[in-house]
């Protein structure tokens, strides 16, 4: 009779036995679109290129309607001058700046026009879905100053593509492509006729939901590298690595983005000896103050800076 006996059931144990988990296949029909070219190193410049400055500045925006606005802007504070000397020498500026902004979702236009006669402007038209039309100019009184810059980007299902023109016979052109989930290879030619040069450059970018990996290369002597690993939602750290083998200059650097509920806080310090800082806090809705500090060990130098932007 025991040999009659059914086996007995299989226990819960065996059920949450886990099963091998079968290699995700990979649609390369169906890769996602890579951020343009120019654009590779975006995280890692959020986190080591605050716009620091040194002074008191003052941003106000005021919106007329849903689409135009006007900003002012008041700068006080010191300017380095040019000068052989190892000493850094500083002259005491202000200046007052004004601006029109219109923001439309296929148009936005740009201008500011400055106490010193200098004229920015910006435009960024979506000629089609896949085409936009970026513009920018700068003219100035200075006679060999005044520059501008026309790109045609396009955007595909899994690539992009930008063409550059510019004044000085400035031609440029740039592709990049997602060749798996996560990386994406890219390449720029580029002709500069006022001064007879030309280039070639190749980039690399990999990323995932923790972390960023840059790299590129250039026929002008430039190495960059970067990585950005992303230790939690609030807080992200950064490196980069910026050789010139023409010249030899070497430069690495490491900093943080560290975002709390009513400021973030960014730093950086680098192999120049230079250290920095920039904050900004949110006092209230469309009220927020910045902070921002950076001390130059190896000139003998320090920066700080305090503003206000009122409006958004």
């Amino acid at each position: 009779m025991a040999g009659l006996v059914p086996p007995p059931p299989p226990t819960a144990a065996a059920d949450t036995i886990p099963k091998p988990k079968e290699d995700e296949k990979v649609d390369y029909l169906n890769l996602p679109c890579p951020i343009p070219y120019e654009e590779i190193h975006r995280e890692a410049l959020m986190s080591l290129k605050p716009e620091l400055f040194e002074g008191m500045r003052f941003d106000f925006t005021k919106g007329l309607n849903q689409r135009f606005s006007l900003s002012h802007s008041v700068f006080m504070g010191p300017t380095e001058v040019p000068s052989q000397s190892p000493e850094t020498i500083k002259i005491p500026t202000a200046h007052y700046e004004f601006g029109a902004n219109f923001i439309d979702p296929k148009l936005m236009l740009f201008g500011r026009i400055m106490t010193d006669g200098r004229l920015n402007a910006r435009v960024k038209c979506d000629l089609s879905e896949n085409l936009t039309l970026k513009a920018n100019s700068q003219l100035t009184n200075e006679p060999h100053m005044s520059h501008g810059m026309v790109n045609f980007d396009y955007k595909g299902k899994d690539y992009r593509s930008q063409f550059q023109l510019g004044n000085g016979a400035l031609f440029g052109a740039n592709y990049i492509q997602s060749v798996t989930p996560h990386l994406a290879l890219g390449g720029e030619v580029f002709w500069a006729g006022q001064h007879r040069k030309s280039g070639i450059g190749y980039a690399a970018r990999y990323n995932t939901e923790k972390m960023v990996a840059t790299g590129q290369v250039a026929s002008t002597g430039m190495v960059a590298l970067s990585y950005v690993q992303k230790v939690s939602d609030k807080v992200s750290l950064a490196s980069d690595f910026m050789y010139n083998y023409m010249s030899r200059d070497v430069t690495a650097s490491f900093g943080y983005d560290y975002i709390l509920r009513q400021c973030r806080l960014r730093g950086k310090i680098d192999s120049n000896g230079t250290v920095a800082a920039f904050l900004e806090e949110r006092l209230n809705m469309g009220l927020n103050f910045v902070l921002s500090a950076e001390i130059d060990h190896r000139k003998k130098d320090y920066k700080f800076g305090f503003g206000l932007t009122v409006g958004e």
